[in-house]
This record gives structure tokens, sequence and C-alpha cells, in this order.
């Protein structure tokens, strides 16, 4: 592997576990700094808000600066946030940190990938991204919940300070070992981005990817307070879970992505969105037993983010049908979408914990992730008696 691929991969894992380990530390955090649980709960919100954001905005403004550049600038960014949170004196500066963060994560996925592409042969591109991207996968079998230990017996400054130290190895990996000059074409400009928004078909699949993990947020932001409060777990069984949880998340997305390939993208997403919404519901009965809470934690690991493959591929699909002059734009606003759903999901589960209490995230979880499986249901229906015809996304003059 190139060095600077491995340095890619690194950031990839820093970058992943900042995103997610805030979900181990809520009742750490807001017991710190003296706040409720929903309100801990939006830095997982407006981090992904950030996200959301800040990807296709900073993509189109900064499409002339050189990859390299550009990357040890994110780099430098994202270590920066997390020492501001390292060091955050008040909730409302860890808040701004986390928008820093988020914003240096928006747009590091879509270099990351063209730089990945160009340091290997052009028949290793795809082995160069999935390489990168396993970064994330790590992130949630270890980092997370090694983040999430270190902050329980540390102090949850700590973790971001562990956080920051991996992004400075990952930008100093960028400075030394990626190539100077990296060829790339200009990202689309901003109108052209907005222009795929008014393709109906992809809106379709903006709203079952951003439907379907807003409601596993709702119930996965509080999955720590649920093991602690209602489960009865200590600290330490909570970071053993969340490893558990990661590792079936890994092994879900390998199934999700076999199962898209089988069946198809929208089977393979029905399948995954029913079984997600029962897991879910289930959790609302097992919460209260530590051994069948395990169970179902780990049942849903297995699904919550197996319909990442189904729902990359169907875009690509669609965009291809409607958008064929902006696919890599179209696919680029189902990441959008998916931190959308982060956001709303995350924010929804406040309002649930504030308004009914934290025994209720699971079962709306599921009945907001039924919702997904509907637009799924009509996008496939669609596709059968009205097929897609392409639609010009932007005149030319």
């Amino acid at each position: 592997m190139p060095l600077a691929l491995l340095a890619l991969t690194l950031a990839a894992f820093a970058i992943g576990t900042t995103e997610f380990v805030i979900v181990g530390l809520i009742p750490t955090i807001a017991n710190d700094l003296a706040v409720t649980l929903p309100s801990a709960g939006l830095l997982v919100s407006l981090y992904a808000l950030s996200v959301a954001i800040g990807a296709p905005l900073l993509t189109a403004m900064t499409g002339r600066v050189p990859r390299k550049l550009l990357l040890v600038g994110l780099m430098a960014l994202f270590t920066a946030g997390n020492l501001v949170a390292w060091q955050a004196p008040s909730y409302e500066s860890l808040i701004m940190a986390r928008i820093l963060t988020g914003l240096a994560h928006g747009v590091f996925f879509s270099v990351g990938s063209i730089i990945a592409t160009s340091l290997v042969p052009k028949e290793k591109a795809a082995s160069a991204i999935a390489t990168m991207f396993s970064g994330m996968t790590v992130a949630f079998v270890t980092g997370i919940p090694l983040g999430t230990f270190i902050g329980q017996h540390f102090g949850w400054r700590v973790t971001f300070l562990v956080v920051a130290a991996f992004g400075l190895v990952a930008l100093l990996g960028a400075l030394l070992f990626v190539p100077k000059r990296i060829q790339h074409s200009q990202p689309a400009p901003l109108l052209r981005q907005l222009r795929v928004m008014l393709q109906p078909r992809l809106l379709l699949v903006y709203a079952m990817t951003a439907v379907g993990y807003g409601g596993s947020l709702i119930a996965f932001t509080f999955l720590a307070p649920i093991l602690q409060d209602i489960a009865g777990f200590g600290a330490n069984s909570v970071a053993l879970v969340l490893l558990a949880y990661g590792v079936s998340v890994a092994l879900g997305n390998i199934w999700g992505g076999r199962l898209a390939d089988r069946k198809g993208p929208v089977k393979a997403l029905s399948i995954i969105f029913l079984l997600l919404a029962v897991v879910l519901l289930a959790l609302t009965f097992t919460a209260p037993h530590p051994v069948l809470v395990v169970v179902t934690v780990l049942a849903w690991g297995a699904v919550a983010f197996g319909n990442v493959p189904g729902l990359q591929v169907y875009v690509v699909q669609q965009a291809e049908k409607v958008a064929p002059d902006a696919v890599d734009v179209a696919a680029g606003f189902n990441i959008a979408a998916f931190n959308l759903g982060v956001a709303g999901g995350s924010w929804g589960g406040a309002q649930v914990v504030q308004q009914l209490g934290l025994g209720h995230t699971p079962w709306i979880a599921a009945l907001v992730t039924l919702g997904a499986l509907a637009l799924t249901l009509y996008s496939g229906r669609l596709d059968r008696r009205v097929p897609a015809q392409p639609q010009p996304v932007v005149s030319r003059a």
C-alpha cells in the first residue's frame, strides 16, 4: 500500500471516529457541562448538518485549489477543530468545534477519492477507494468504542485530543507522501449541483436515504444512555457493547453489498429497512434486560448500515437515467442526504427524550424507518411503471 494511501485511510479513520464517538460520550459530556441529554445530542446533529451544507459549498469554492494543498488544509482544519473540542470550556465552544470539524469532513471524501485513485494504476482505482473508506469501518469497530473508553476513564476531552493526534499524523503523512501534482477535473459549479435537486426521482432516493438513516439515529444517538440508564450497564460495559456493535456493522456492510448485488438495490433495501424497523421495535422491549439488549444491539448493527451499498448503487442508477451528465454530483448529494438524516434523526431523538422519555426512542425510530420502507417500495413501483427518462440538468448557452 502506498504510504499516501495509508495516510488517507488513517484520516478516514479519524474522521469516522470523531463523527460518532460522541454517541458513547453523551452521558459523560452532559454531566460535565451541566446540560441535558437532548442538548448533548445536538452535538451529533450540528456536526452532520455542517457536513451536509459544507460539502457542496466548499467543494465548489475550492475547485481550483491543488488537491494536495487542499487535503493538507482540510486535515489542519480537522485537527484544529478537535483541539478546540479538547480545550472547550463550555457547551457553546464545543458546538463551534464540532461545526469546524464537520466542514473538513464534508470535503475530505471527495478530495480523498480523487487522490486515492491517482496513487495506483487505473485498474486498481476502485480498490484504492475501498481501502480509504475502510478507515470508516475500522472507526466503527475500534475507534468509537476505544474513544468511548478513553472518555469515560480519562475525561471526554482526552478523546478529542487523541483524535487530534491521529489527524496530525494523517496531515504529516499527506504532507510528506502525497504527490504535489494530481490531475483532477473541476467540480460542477454550485448552480449545476443544485439543478440535480430538481430531478424528482433523485429526490425520492435522497428521501429514502435521509429518512432511513434518520430513523435509526433517533435511537442510536442515545444508545449509551439507553445502555446505562435503562439496561443498567456500567461505563466499561457500554464500551464493550459499542465494540460488538462496530463488528456487527462491518459484517452488515458486507452482507448488504452482496444482497444488493444478488437481488438488486430496491429489493435489498426493502428487506434491510424492514429488518431494521423490526429490530428497533424489539429494542423497546429488550432494553431493560441486559442479555437481550446486547443481542438486539448486535442485530441492529448488522442491518443499521447494510443499506449503504444499495443506496449508493441505486442513486447512481437513477442518475444515469435522469441526469447522465451529473452522476458524480448526484452521488455526492446522497452523502449529504445521509448527513441530513443523521442531523434530523439525532435532533428528533432529542425531542423524544425531552418530551416522552429515553425509552420511547426505539419504537419511534422504528416508525420512521417504516417510512423509508414505504418510500423504497414506492420508488420500486415507479421503476416498473414509468421508466425514468433523461432530462437536462443544465442548459447550455
